[in-house]
């Protein structure tokens, strides 16, 4: 087989999601907790108005997403010690000249064995997903997450230096083992080593610097990146380094998509970006961030109606995924068309 990752923009097949379980992630406030169901909860529903979606649910989260999840969710039993599925499940590949599907079965660690992180289900999920969706299992010995890996569809993908060459994820890796594993694996025939990520991402329930927080192709010729205009802001000087090493590795047009205009929270430094968004069939599910990011809410839809024209953009708020470390593409992992 010669596997390729298709881009996000082609024709998927379903989306696959994790549903919240109680945890390190979820946190013991019941008000909380109940604001991250419905936050996962109303981007699945928003989801299968457009495709199919599988959810993965604990059996101890059974009766909280009966409530909130749509009938037209399909609903996959299996245990869970978070809920991230673009990072603990599969990343799914194409080979063209047979038109079959393969799952990329990354090793899962926690994000490079974080203290708080536990992972031994969900270890195991991608295996789980891949055996439910009827498709090849191809194992890898790469430590890496889906979040971690942006692609053109051509055989471009972007990556950061701080999660593939982690030494808490891969300690005996280069860059050149990386690549050949990446070209082995996803098809990548060019790969784009971006320095780092947001500097949130480098803190409490960070990836240490995910490049689907940061950039993303919107098409082969089109890379849309994060921008923080503030200059109070520490990632004010971060996203200059990282167009700098765009422009160095592509002649891609960059777009840029400004940050929303609240900086911190109780936390310090927020995260928060519209870079992070889900494409689905006919629309792009964009992160929104409650009524006093209205203006740059609207902004940003602008902006994605542009780079994806002919999608429909509809808005999930997804202040309670950020709060948790992540956004809404974090928390879905799509599964291509066969071609």
């Amino acid at each position: 087989m010669s596997w390729r990752m298709p881009a996000e923009t082609a024709p998927q097949e379903r989306t696959w999601m994790a549903f919240p379980r109680p945890g390190h992630t979820l946190g013991d406030d019941a008000a909380s907790a109940e604001a991250a169901r419905e936050a996962w909860a109303a981007t699945a529903n928003t989801i299968s108005e457009y495709q199919p979606v599988t959810i993965v649910v604990d059996p101890v989260a059974r009766a909280d997403a009966a409530r909130l999840l749509s009938s037209a969710v399909e609903v996959l039993e299996a245990p869970l010690d978070d809920f991230w599925m673009r990072d603990i499940g599969p990343t799914f590949v194409v080979d063209d000249e047979t038109g079959a599907i393969g799952a990329v079965d990354w090793v899962f660690n926690g994000w490079g064995a974080n203290a708080w992180a536990t992972w031994t289900r969900d270890a195991e999920i991608a295996a789980t997903v891949a055996r439910a969706a009827g498709v090849e299992r191809i194992p890898s010995l790469l430590v890496n997450e889906g979040g971690a890996i942006h692609v053109d569809g051509g055989g471009r993908v972007m990556v950061t230096e701080t999660v593939q060459l982690d030494p808490r994820r891969n300690p005996y890796a280069d860059r050149a083992r990386v690549e050949e594993e990446l070209a082995r694996t996803i098809g990548a025939t060019d790969v784009i080593w971006l320095p780092r990520g947001l500097t949130r991402d480098y803190d409490g329930l960070g990836t240490r610097g995910h490049v689907d927080m940061i950039a993303t192709f919107t098409d082969e010729a089109t890379v849309l990146l994060h921008a923080q205009p503030d200059a109070a802001h520490p990632d004010h000087v971060v996203m200059p380094q990282v167009r700098r090493a765009i422009e160095a590795a592509t002649d891609a047009t960059v777009v840029e998509i400004p940050a929303p205009a609240t900086l911190t929270d109780d936390d310090g430094p927020v995260d928060w970006n519209y870079v992070n968004h889900v494409v689905v069939n006919g629309a792009v599910i964009a992160c929104a961030f409650g009524d006093a990011e209205a203006a740059a809410n609207d902004r940003a839809r602008g902006i994605l109606a542009d780079v994806y024209p002919g999608r429909e953009i509809r808005s999930v708020d997804a202040r309670e995924v950020f709060a948790r470390g992540g956004g809404l593409h974090c928390i879905t992992q799509q599964q291509p068309q066969s071609s």
